[in-house]
């Protein structure tokens, strides 16, 4: 198989379990349900199979699959790509956020592959521009994000314009009954790959809390940024007005900072992020949704800032660091008034979030 040459050329020594699962099953032309958090190798558990299963000659879009997010789309896309390169297949990310002629101009010339967010796919659609009636395989990619962001009835409508003969695989962070809805509607049959929340909660990774004053927070994170080595991290905040003014505070003290919400423009947020993930920019101090699909290499401390009000978006957040087996360290500063909440957290994990504090004269063991 081609796709093998492929595999052996990025380096592949072993599989990841979401890989070993459920490359056969796909490869079996069975539909799946699989249980992955971003940074396990979820893309090369659905794009191995998608590379294999389509026709290079055929010029048409064969493969397609959804995501939240223009990063998320792009990431993917190049993923596949390198799955894709000795089969000579075609792959396109399309997005929102950009010149769509650009995207109409590369559909023209024949794609195998497109890898979308929602908005732009049935933007292309409606102009006719995007045909899906030869499409094999569909994939659902962090399908619960797509539903928290709203997305139900545009998959709705992307999935009735695919023919009913495909085969159909969707990979989600949680399972929840919104995304088994989705299942029960689309799929047939379909193997269920599903991992523990102790899994998800990536054992490969220590985690640490610091129960603190709110008024002490300020100099608790400052405390940690020096006494530890943090190349690259991701400081999360509640809201916007925070996030702004938390990187300002870390700015005008020297740190390498900048905020990232949903108040940034897309080139604004783009700049943000590539500075990011090419190691120019260190500290990138985010909210929830603004953080939403980021997938970058190389983040060494996820730092809760403020903890979430909702346990299962701390798995999301810290799911950002000990990406592909790396180690990674996820430290929460709690206020007393947050205690409650972050219960909630270690009651949703056996993992063990170990409490520290710097009382003393070297940092925590292990931590650095």
């Amino acid at each position: 198989m081609e796709v093998l040459k492929s595999i052996e050329d990025l380096g592949f020594e072993s599989l990841f379990p979401i890989q070993a699962q459920a490359i056969i099953p796909l490869l079996e032309g069975k539909d799946v349900i699989g249980q992955a958090r971003t940074g396990t190798g979820k893309t090369a558990a659905f794009g191995v199979p998608m590379v294999e299963q389509l026709n290079p000659e055929i010029r048409q879009v064969q493969g397609l699959v959804l995501v939240p997010t223009r990063e998320l789309a792009v990431q993917v896309a190049d993923n596949i790509k390198l799955f894709a390169k000795h089969k000579k297949l075609k792959v396109l990310p399309v997005y929102g956020g950009e010149p769509i002629q650009r995207q109409i101009h590369a559909l023209a010339h024949g794609i195998h592959i497109v890898v979308g967010t929602p908005g732009r796919i049935i933007d292309l659609l409606k102009r006719r521009i995007l045909n899906l009636s030869s499409v094999k395989t569909l994939v659902l990619d962090e399908a619960d994000r797509m539903l928290d962001m709203g997305f139900i009835e545009d998959i709705d409508y992307i999935i009735a314009k695919t023919p009913a003969n495909r085969q159909t695989s969707l990979f989600s962070a949680t399972i929840d009954k919104t995304v088994m809805n989705i299942c029960n509607r689309y799929m047939k049959k379909p193997e269920k790959i599903l991992v523990s929340k102790d899994e998800i909660a990536l054992t490969q990774m220590k985690q640490y809390y610091m129960v603190v004053n709110h008024a002490r927070k300020y100099g608790a994170l400052c405390d940690i940024l020096r006494e530890n080595h943090v190349d690259r991290a991701i400081i999360f905040c509640k809201t916007r007005r925070g996030t702004s003014a938390l990187s300002e505070k870390l700015s005008r003290k020297g740190y390498n900072a900048q905020a990232l919400h949903a108040g940034f423009t897309q080139p604004q947020r783009d700049r943000v992020i590539n500075a990011f993930r090419d190691g120019k920019l260190k500290l990138l101090v985010a909210t929830d949704v603004a953080a939403r699909g980021l997938d970058i290499q190389g983040i060494t401390h996820i730092i809760n800032y403020d903890v979430p009000l909702e346990a299962p978006v701390y798995f999301h957040r810290i799911g950002r660091t000990a990406r592909m087996g790396q180690e990674g360290t996820a430290i929460t500063l709690v206020g007393y008034g947050e205690l409650s909440y972050f219960n909630d957290i270690k009651a949703l994990t056996k993992t063990t979030i170990e409490e520290m504090s710097f009382e003393q004269d070297s940092p925590i063991q292990g931590f650095c």
